[in-house]
């Protein structure tokens, strides 16, 4: 299965976005689920593992934040936690969710822990995939140095080729075919050249985002009365051993899974991290 619904909502600041809806399989009523992309990327990155979560009785929405895919770009670069966070909440009102679990990757999980600091009861568990409360100062300045910052290209492949160079050690199994296909998930065509699908002025938000003045108290509310699956790349740059470490110690209902040789941040594809996700939510309700 992997057909879905496109959705459109608008923002109260009067944005147009977009967002995949993938339907449950039938079978028992169970929460559904809400995929958050990280910082340069999409609801494309969720194309494969959307239709395995709609496969096991989860409606799926997969949303572009603003400035990325087919969600219209804020003239004022408005790209905060904050206003990411009520973007979800307006779409969620408008389907009825009052509840649902997420899988938030990288921005995403960001946006999933502010989500439950302003909405506790939205929030009824999550998989946070290779973001913490801590991050690495060299792995944070590799996305400096890249965000916003790209050039357009002359095709596909080169795009492609794009991809191998700045993600090889983040996926070192992939071939020419992977690659290309990251490049049909991260870039579009625009006025006959191919540029990266975000709009360049995310790079003014991400230093704010990782700014936040008390992220380890947002933390230990999140993850001390919820179940939470945490996902770290064995490869990351991102996220320490010792913070992934440190966030799920004393945390009854947190666990911690290791997707070998991946750096940031695993697509949720790979074979550990979908066993991890298999346990997660056939013990979620």
């Amino acid at each position: 299965m992997s057909g879905f619904a496109a959705r459109h909502w608008t923002t109260a600041d009067g944005l147009a976005l977009f967002a995949r809806d993938y339907p449950a399989l039938p079978g028992p009523a169970r929460l559904p689920v809400v995929c958050l992309h990280g910082l340069t990327r999409n609801s494309r990155d969720f194309a494969a593992l959307a239709p395995w979560l709609a496969a096991r009785q989860r409606r799926v929405l997969a949303l572009d934040m603003r400035g990325r895919g087919q969600s219209a770009r804020d003239p004022q670069a408005r790209y905060d936690l904050g206003i990411y966070a009520d973007d979800v909440v307006a779409l969620l009102d408008a389907l009825g969710i009052a509840r649902a679990l997420f899988v938030g990757t990288s921005m995403g999980g960001l946006i999933t822990v502010e989500l439950a600091t302003r909405h506790p009861a939205l929030v009824a568990g999550a998989v946070i995939n290779d973001i913490g409360p801590q991050l690495a100062p060299h792995g944070l300045a590799r996305i400096a140095g890249y965000v916003g910052k790209g050039e357009p290209l002359p095709d596909r492949q080169a795009a492609a080729q794009a991809c191998a160079r700045l993600n090889a050690d983040v996926f070192p199994h992939y071939g020419p075919a992977q690659w290309l296909a990251m490049a049909h998930r991260l870039f579009r065509e625009e006025q006959g050249r191919i540029v990266a699908d975000y709009d360049p002025a995310i790079a003014q938000g991400f230093t704010r985002i990782v700014a936040d003045p008390d992220p380890w108290g947002k933390w230990h509310a999140f993850a001390q009365d919820r179940p939470v699956l945490l996902v770290r790349g064995t490869a990351t740059d991102l996220l320490a051993p010792e913070v992934a470490e440190a966030m799920v110690a004393d945390k009854p209902q947190a666990t911690l899974a290791l997707v070998p040789g991946i750096g940031h941040a695993p697509m949720l594809d790979e074979p550990a991290a979908l066993a991890a996700l298999e346990v997660f939510f056939a013990g979620t309700p």
